[in-house]
């Protein structure tokens, strides 16, 4: 079993609330249920963290460099144009990590088309809402299960 933290940012905690025409109806509670049981079925531990704080969320990363975390699946929300100390505290963790977003960052402002993660992502997935996430956790899973057997 390897356990997967899935990391959310900035203002995910209000998802089926703000902007439902853009990130969907769905709350985060929900995603991440669905998300445990679709993890659980694959014989794997899930553990979310969301944070509005950049601080917090480099502090879980940090955490997750030592805890035994095997995969990071990572929305970063409004940090993804502006935080290189959120990419380094990424690339200190050493961990394999998919970038997801709920809308398509390339079919909205121009400011929204950059990301400090994409390059250091082993994949990126946007513009599906919250399919993205069960898209990065097969995705995860399958590379996971590649490494496993090397």
């Amino acid at each position: 079993m390897a356990r997967i933290l899935v990391l959310n940012g900035p203002n995910l905690n209000r998802l089926g609330t703000r902007e439902p025409t853009i990130y969907g109806q769905r709350s985060l509670e929900e995603v991440v249920a669905d998300l445990e049981s679709r993890g659980e079925a694959l014989g794997h531990q899930i553990e979310h963290f969301q944070s509005n704080a950049e601080h917090a969320l480099i502090e879980r990363l940090h955490a997750a460099a030592d805890d035994g975390t095997a995969f990071l699946i990572f929305n970063p929300a409004s940090f993804t144009h502006t935080s290189v100390a959120l990419r380094d505290a990424v690339l200190a963790s050493q961990l394999p990590m998919i970038e997801v977003h709920l809308s398509n960052p390339h079919a909205r402002e121009t400011f929204r088309r950059h990301s400090y993660f994409s390059d250091i992502a082993l994949g990126t997935i946007s513009g599906l809402g919250h399919k993205v996430y069960a898209l990065a956790l097969d995705a995860a899973h399958a590379l996971l299960q590649t490494r496993k057997a090397n």
